[in-house]
């Protein structure tokens, strides 16, 4: 729709609200009167229902979400009022002389009827303010152009994907596996970019692959014997101070573990020594 059919559309609108809006007037007008309004406040009563649904409508259109449903209600709210108080009017002859009149002959409706259209003003300020507060707190999503430019591209790589799917899977059935540290490119085709490059982005990301044994460091395994031999000879001159795990690790290059267990061996070598030696003595 062109921007000419919109202002016709809108002014139309608007031509029919204040049509319906002089209607609703005498109605809402005499029934202030009738329940103690003054001729100013009488004269202004028609704005306090028609203009806070005016209001509402707007609300409406600019709201979204729970704040759109408030302003909903509020307008049908006070579209029933308005709709109560004109049956009202048409149904009383004697509202339209202006003066002191029930608004129905059994007494409870009409203390509802009056209660009813004295609560229209006051609710009039609250559900008035409310919602001009909400559309002047309301901030609408925007849409950067960073994100218009990510939504393109999915959108492109999407069609490109659905287009050479069934190529692809045709033309490379299966990548195989790779184990050489230095692997030699592999020109895939033209028609398989798109769908290699989506399996990587959205493939979960995997765990790194062993090391070729060709670039592993070469360490020979040493028996427990090896390393005990290697232990003693290392600490053959070091005091029973210097003899901690952390010393015979590096002194061996071997693990923690390791370090502490030819620890105890080697202290109960020596107390044994000692025990043997004090025996002889």
């Amino acid at each position: 729709m062109n921007r000419t059919a919109k202002g016709l559309l809108v002014a139309a609108l608007v031509g029919v609200v204040a049509m319906a809006f002089r209607v609703s007037w005498n109605a809402q007008r005499d029934v202030a009167r009738t329940v103690g309004a003054d001729a100013t406040a009488a004269l202004l009563y028609p704005f306090v229902v028609d203009g806070l649904m005016a209001l509402a409508l707007v609300a409406t259109l600019v709201l979204t979400g729970k704040d759109k449903t408030f302003a909903l209600r509020v307008l049908a709210g006070y579209t029933v009022a308005s709709l109560v108080l004109n049956y009202v009017h048409g149904l009383v002859p004697e509202l339209h002389g202006g003066g002191r009149v029930q608004l129905a002959d059994w007494d409870p409706a009409n203390w509802v009827l009056v209660l009813l259209a004295t609560s229209l003003p006051v609710g009039s300020i609250f559900f008035g303010s409310d919602l001009v507060a909400k559309v002047l707190h309301h901030r609408p999503a925007r849409i950067t152009d960073q994100d218009e430019s990510d939504q393109s591209t999915v959108n492109r790589l999407g069609s490109d994907l659905h287009k050479s799917a069934p190529v692809a899977s045709a033309e490379v059935p299966e990548l195989p596996a790779i184990e050489s540290a230095d692997p030699a490119p592999i020109e895939l085709p033209k028609s398989a970019t798109a769908l290699a490059v989506a399996a990587v982005q959205h493939a979960p990301r995997r765990a790194t692959g062993r090391v070729p044994e060709s670039a592993r460091t070469p360490r020979p395994t040493r028996t427990p014997d090896e390393l005990l031999s290697e232990a003693r000879l290392a600490t053959a001159d070091w005091s029973d101070a210097e003899l901690t795990a952390e010393a015979i690790r590096k002194a061996v290059r071997t693990s923690s573990a390791n370090g502490r267990t030819l620890r105890d061996t080697l202290k109960a070598e020596r107390e044994q020594a000692a025990v043997a030696g004090a025996v002889a003595g």
